[in-house]
């Protein structure tokens, strides 16, 4: 896609600001770890951090169930500090991209353990956690502790890419946003400017069909207008996903189906699972009951089921496995993948 720039003028950068933030205040979405516009609350950092935390690769609807549960179970970051790994992996179940619960867990026991309980109050502290990238760090300094960051997510590189019309394909693109929003960032408000910005992109400057006739920044929008709006920012040629293979076993005795922990390296690392083998590039030549398919960021997987007799009496009390009551499936927290398997084998068995 090639983009010619515009003629159009800028507004000065606190215009912006404070165009943005008069939207804000009367537009702010009503967000469970959100502390609303002109509040005299002060914002918990706990709960801005695992929000966004939970917010990565991740839709605000899908996130605010486990955010109320998350809070419910363990209000402080010493609760989860404390948590037993296996309970909070449960709890993250459905999730996806469980590295972010390993993290999560990592991120807790430091600041409890280096920093007395208290988030370092610096993006560079922050990013100096264990999990802690420079997206986190910066929308947690910014909105937890009014710095003055350049916080960019998925919403504000669309928002900021239309408005300075920047047509560089992603991901190359992201210097150039960075670049474009930096001075327009405030000194005064800076976290409710980002909430706004992501607001604003999840609101009005949407995907598709963006309502430019009531942006509050669309007087200098510089892709207001364009036919080609809606291709902004430009993606990168979307790549084949390679599509791989697995059996799952389901062994299952006196109303009871054995379940393992997958190890706490690789993918769905420190999950309950039902036992397995690897995933490879070849259909296995065994068919099996039933079968499912899942989408994985770098690759597609079809998992089959096999039935297999229960296993000698020598596992019943090993450490990688029990056995877990068939009528209780829902509490094993059962990662998405081989919670469709099983609800598809009890569907076929009901």
């Amino acid at each position: 896609m090639s983009v010619q720039t515009s003629d159009m003028p800028d507004s000065p950068a606190g215009d912006f600001a404070n165009r943005l933030l008069g939207w804000y205040d009367r537009s702010a979405r009503v967000l469970p770890w959100r502390i609303a516009p002109g509040s005299n609350m002060a914002p918990d950092p706990y709960r801005i951090w695992l929000a966004e935390v939970m917010l990565q690769q991740t839709t605000v609807a899908a996130v605010a169930g486990y955010f109320a549960r998350f809070t419910g179970r363990w209000p402080t970051v010493a609760d989860l500090a404390a948590a037993d790994d296996a309970d909070v992996m449960a709890a993250w179940a459905g999730l996806g991209y469980y590295a972010r619960a390993r993290n999560l867990l990592a991120c807790a026991r430091a600041v409890v353990r280096d920093h007395g309980g208290a988030f370092p109050d610096s993006e560079a502290g922050l990013r100096a956690l264990p999990g802690v990238g420079d997206y986190t760090a910066a929308a947690v300094a910014a909105i937890a502790f009014g710095r003055a960051a350049v916080v960019v997510d998925a919403n504000i590189e669309r928002v900021i890419a239309r408005h300075r019309l920047i047509g560089t394909p992603l991901p190359m693109a992201k210097r150039e946003i960075r670049a474009a929003l930096a001075p327009l960032v405030p000194g005064a408000r800076p976290g409710d400017f980002a909430q706004a910005l992501m607001d604003l992109g999840a609101t009005i400057c949407t995907p598709r069909s963006p309502a430019c006739a009531i942006c509050p920044v669309m007087g200098d929008c510089r892709a207001r207008g364009r036919p080609d709006i809606e291709r902004l920012p430009v993606k990168p040629p979307k790549k084949a996903k390679p599509h791989r293979y697995g059996l799952a076993h389901w062994i299952e005795r006196d109303g009871a189906v054995w379940l393992v922990r997958r190890p706490d390296k690789g993918m769905l690392g420190g999950m309950r699972a039902l036992p397995g083998g690897d995933w490879t590039d070849a259909p296995p030549s065994e068919s099996g009951v039933v079968s499912v398919d899942h989408g994985f960021t770098h690759f597609d997987l079809t998992l089959t089921l096999v039935r297999r007799k229960a296993p000698p009496e020598a596992h019943d009390a090993a450490a990688e496995g029990r056995w877990w009551p068939i009528a209780e499936l829902d509490a094993a927290g059962l990662p998405t993948l081989y919670r469709k398997l099983t609800d598809k084998m009890l569907e076929r068995d009901a």
